[in-house]
C-alpha cells in the first residue's frame, strides 16, 4: 500500500487509543517512525475520541472515590506523576487530576483499511471502531498528496468492527466486509458502482463466536473453539480463483494441565487468600493517591512506593499458582466453495 504516491509501501494501523498511525516506506524496506495521521485541517484522525465529561461515574462510586464528574479522554494520552500532582498530556496540552474530577484514559479502537473506495486514483481510509461503526475518510488530495476530509459513516456492526473492502461478489465493484465483537462476519454489498458506491444493510456470512473470553475460568474450554473480536483479510488462499475469507480472534482456553495433588491445592489455596489481602490494601493506597490534596509531597512518594511493593509481590505469588486459563488468537480459514 503506497499512501503517498512515492514508489515505495507504507503502512498504516488503527490503535487502541484511536488514533491512525502511518508508517512511510523508504529504501531497502525500512519505515520512518510513525505519526499521527490528520485531516486535511491538521487535527489528528481520532474518529469518535477527545475529551468528554461524564457525571456520576459508576466506577468511582465502586471504588468508593467521591467526585462529582470524571474527565474521559480516548486517545494517545499520557500519565504523569509529580510531587504537584497528578497530570495527562493529551494533544500538547497538559490536563490536572484532581479528587474533585479525576481523568481517566480510554479508547476508540480503530481498525483501519486504506482502498481507492471510489475509483478515483488515489487511497481512501476505511476506519471500524469500538462502537461498530465503519467510517469513511475519503481522500480529496491526490495519489502523491493525500487531503482526508471529515469521516462519513457507511456502515454498522454490533461493536468492535474490523472493516475489509474487497470485490466478494465478483462484479467488479468494492463490497465491504466488516468483522464485529461477537465474532461474526457481515457482508455488505455495494448496489451501487466502482465510483458511486452505495451499500445494502449488513448481511452474516460467518455466525458468531463463542466468546470464550468473557466466561469464567471454570467454564473456559481446553479444546481450541473460535472466539470473538473478529478481525478479516480476503485473499485467494488456494487459488482456485476465488476469494476466500481469513478472520483472527481472541479467546481463551484452560490450560491443559494435570490435576494438582491436595498438598498443592492447600498451598495454592494460601497464596490466593494472601493475594486478596494484598489486592485490599492496593486499592486503599490507590483511593489515597487520587486524592494529592491531603497528602505531601513526601507522603505521596512513600505510598507509591509501598503500591509498587504490593504490586510486585502479587506477581510473585501469582506466579506460583497455575494459569487458570491462557489467551490466544487464532487464524480461521474460511474457502469459497
Amino acid at each position: 500500500m503506497d499512501l503517498n504516491g512515492d514508489g515505495y509501501n507504507d503502512i498504516i494501523s488503527g490503535s487502541w487509543p484511536g488514533e491512525i498511525f502511518f508508517f512511510k516506506g523508504e529504501p531497502n524496506q525500512t519505515y520512518a517512525a510513525p505519526e499521527m495521521l490528520k485531516y486535511k485541517d491538521g487535527e489528528i484522525i481520532n474518529i469518535g475520541g477527545g475529551i468528554r465529561e461524564e457525571r456520576n461515574y459508576l466506577p468511582l462510586e465502586i471504588m468508593g472515590i467521591q467526585a462529582k464528574s470524571m474527565l474521559t479522554i480516548a486517545g494517545n494520552a499520557k500519565f504523569e506523576d509529580t510531587d504537584e500532582g497528578t497530570f495527562v498530556t493529551y494533544n500538547g496540552k497538559r490536563y490536572e487530576s484532581t479528587p474533585e474530577r479525576p481523568i481517566g484514559i480510554t479508547g476508540t479502537a480503530s481498525c483501519v483499511q486504506a482502498v481507492d473506495w471510489d475509483d478515483d486514483g488515489d487511497l481512501d481510509i476505511i476506519v471500524g471502531d469500538i462502537g461498530g461503526k465503519v467510517y469513511l475518510l475519503d481522500n480529496e488530495g491526490t495519489a502523491q498528496s493525500y487531503s482526508f476530509g471529515k469521516e462519513k459513516a457507511i456502515a454498522k456492526v454490533s461493536g468492535k468492527a474490523g472493516p475489509y473492502a474487497t470485490d466478494w461478489d465478483g462484479d467488479g465493484d468494492l463490497d465491504l466486509l466488516v468483522g464485529a465483537e461477537d465474532g461474526s462476519v457481515s457482508f455488505c454489498e455495494n448496489k451501487g458502482n466502482r465510483k458511486s458506491p452505495k451499500l445494502a444493510s449488513p448481511v452474516k456470512i460467518v455466525p458468531p463466536g463463542e466468546s470464550t473470553s468473557k466466561v469464567n475460568n471454570e467454564d473456559a474450554p481446553k479444546d481450541v473453539r473460535r472466539g470473538d473480536h473478529s478481525k478479516i483479510c480476503v485473499t485467494d488462499w488456494n487459488g482456485d480463483g476465488k476469494p476466500d475469507l481469513l478472520v483472527g480472534d481472541f479467546t481463551n482456553q484452560k490450560p491443559d494441565l494435570p490435576e494438582p495433588t491436595p498438598e498443592q491445592k492447600a498451598e495454592h489455596e494460601k497464596i490466593r487468600n494472601k493475594m486478596e489481602k494484598l489486592n485490599e490494601q492496593h486499592l486503599e493506597i490507590t483511593k489515597k493517591l487520587i486524592d494529592t490534596s491531603k497528602l505531601s509531597p513526601q507522603e505521596r512518594n512513600e505510598l507509591k512506593e509501598e503500591r509498587d511493593k504490593i504490586r510486585n509481590t502479587i506477581e510473585e505469588l501469582n506466579s506460583k499458582l497455575p494459569p487458570e486459563r491462557e489467551f490466544h488468537g487464532w487464524v480461521w480459514l474460511f474457502l469459497r466453495k
